[in-house]
């Protein structure tokens, strides 16, 4: 099957692909068959069906935007890779309706207490040296509602691809993008199914979700800062009773020496039969072949001997090997015209601390609820350019914290001096997953005059990013949990994922009544008389998010606080208003559409 070339060209404000060695008409395929092709609308087009690109597919349906998600695979992973979800990808997915369906497919493995990992020279050395995981599971419990879970990533994306359907996205495994050309509104998609048919799909934004290697990214040249493949990780899963190798211990995650540094063995199940084995793999390397790979794996177990059986990673396939850059790099730009980079296609980091797939769908549910207030007409599109200055910089710190995490994972002898921000040291996970400081115009007096300083340093404050602990309403940083009582949420966090909201203290019905006048959809809540914390003072409850009595706090629908007035205003409706015409852009805004 015949690719076709792509060319860039340089229109309005980025760069769009056009499809030079194909025009935009029926075509004849090298089989003799007619290529038909047939036109379709959607308002975002999202392409990469994996972790980050179904989430970005179901916030934007929960959105009500009409978008269509294009996979060029024909289903989903087997790979479980990611193998639970933080407190905060729980919380976001617990918004769409997934929490109780993650409960019910979380896997019977090992909990964050029981989870040991080790570093050996193999998996039958007598000796194991222990790997901090740095577990802070406790420390997130009193400031978040929901727990992590123990699952693996191709579940969580199957029950995505799911719900995504059932709130009205259409999802088209075995499809791939060939060109993208500007359209009249927007962009028009070149795309090609698996039986060769063709379709051309307009769509108004583009989210490009396809990896590490994103072909869109590549296209669109947008160059990546750092290293993206400073090492190449090959990867099998396996049935093996290595047993023998564990003579009695336990090692749900093995860092190894052999038969090459970067070599790790996973275990799939309680009972040491399944694993993923992976180790390092030179760009240049031939594909090794099944006798091949099972001495790899035999190597790494320091069992010479035992029977290895290698499984398919891509159902539907024979595909039992795959290959992924492992990359430390972030990308220069987020966005270029309508596209934007989300997950591994705008970000590289290395698996240590599991920050890839958090930040990745974080960038989803940030950017999902902006292009749903730019395509309903509620904002203009100078909120879209506050996705990357807010996302850029998470992902920069991640990525330090990443490569510091990385450093115990080094066998004896190896370096990272060809990384860079090697000498970072680590903060706890919660901080990195959930303590963020935006800013952005998005986010009232979150502009920084240098921007250069705010993706270098990842925050406000680079040196010291907000703690879960003392999240207390800062604009900027997400809102904090507090238990509700007497109300169908049981907590804060449960009022955010659907729109703007305003928390007001007690003596504060001003600012409720102005909201309730406002040309914005904004649900607004007054602590005491709508809105009672369980065990928590109305006026306690009002201090946790930064406010008084007679104040108010306007929180995001990503649960991050937009702006905030610890007092009461001569004219509420005034500041409200206000408020809401910087937050949104809304000088740029498009009329509301009304059907």
């Amino acid at each position: 099957m015949r690719h076709a070339v792509l060319v860039l060209t340089d229109r309005d404000r980025g760069l769009i692909l056009r499809d030079q060695a194909t025009a935009w008409h029926p075509r004849t395929d090298t089989n003799g068959g007619r290529l038909m092709l047939q036109s379709h609308e959607t308002e975002v087009l999202v392409v990469g069906g994996g972790l980050t690109g179904l989430s970005c597919a179901l916030f934007l349906a929960h959105h009500g935007v009409r978008c269509t998600l294009v996979e060029r695979h024909p289903d989903l992973l087997s790979h479980p890779r990611q193998r639970s979800l933080v407190p905060r990808l729980m919380e976001v997915y617990r918004q769409v309706g997934l929490e109780s369906r993650i409960q019910k497919n979380r896997v019977d493995f090992a909990s964050a207490a029981e989870y040991t990992a080790i570093r050996a020279e193999t998996l039958a050395s007598a000796r194991y040296l222990p790997v901090d995981q740095q577990d802070d599971a406790a420390r997130t419990a009193a400031f978040s509602p929901c727990t992590g879970t123990p699952i693996d990533q191709n579940r969580v994306e199957a029950l995505l691809r799911t719900r995504a359907r059932e709130l009205g996205a259409r999802i088209r495994f075995g499809t791939e993008l060939l060109g993208l050309a500007r359209h009249e509104g927007g962009v028009e998609a070149r795309l090609r199914e698996l039986d060769g048919a063709g379709h051309r799909l307009v769509a108004r934004y583009v989210v490009a979700a396809d990896g590490g290697r994103s072909p869109v990214r590549h296209l669109l040249g947008i160059p990546m800062d750092g290293p993206v493949d400073f090492f190449r990780l090959l990867t099998l899963m396996v049935d093996a009773d290595l047993r023998p190798a564990l003579a009695g211990r336990t090692a749900h995650m093995a860092f190894l020496d052999r038969p090459r540094p970067r070599t790790y063995l996973m275990a799939l199940d309680r009972t040491g039969q399944r694993w993923v084995f992976g180790t390092t793999d030179g760009p240049g390397d031939a594909a090794p072949d099944e006798d091949e790979c099972i001495e790899l794996v035999r190597a790494a177990a320091g069992l010479p001997a035992v029977p290895v059986v290698l499984r398919p990673q891509i159902p539907g396939t024979a595909r039992t090997v795959l290959r992924f850059e492992v990359g430390a790099a972030v990308a220069a730009t987020y966005r270029k015209g309508p596209v934007f980079l989300i997950g591994d296609a705008a970000h590289l980091m290395p698996p240590t601390g599991g920050f890839g797939g958090v930040v990745g769908v974080e960038d989803a549910h940030n950017l999902a609820w902006k292009l749903a207030a730019v395509v309903h007409g509620h904002a203009g599109e100078g909120l879209l350019d506050t996705y990357e200055d807010e996302r850029r910089p998470v992902a920069a710190f991640a990525l330090r914290q990443a490569l510091a995490r990385y450093r115990s994972r080094l066998a004896p002898g190896e370096t990272l001096a060809q990384l860079p921000m090697a000498d970072e040291q680590p903060v706890d996970r919660s901080t990195v997953m959930m303590g963020h400081r935006y800013r952005s115009t998005a986010v009232a007096g979150g502009v920084s005059d240098d921007r250069s300083t705010a993706v270098a340093g990842g925050v406000s404050d680079p040196a010291a990013p907000a703690e879960v602990s003392g999240l207390c309403g800062d604009p900027g940083t997400r809102a904090p949990h507090l238990p509700l009582a007497g109300s169908a949420e049981r907590s804060t966090i449960d009022l955010y994922g659907g729109r703007f909201v305003l928390l007001a203290g007690p003596d504060g019905q001003d600012w409720v009544t102005a909201a309730g006048k406002l040309p914005l959809p904004v649900t607004a809540r007054r602590f005491g008389t709508d809105l009672a914390a369980a065990g928590t003072p109305a006026a306690d409850a009002a201090a946790r998010h930064g406010i008084g009595a007679g104040g108010a706090v306007l929180v995001r629908p990503d649960g991050f606080v937009a702006w905030r007035s610890t007092g009461p205003a001569a004219d509420p409706a005034a500041e409200l208003l206000a408020a809401f015409t910087a937050i949104l852009s809304r000088d740029q805004a498009a009329p509301p559409r009304t059907g």
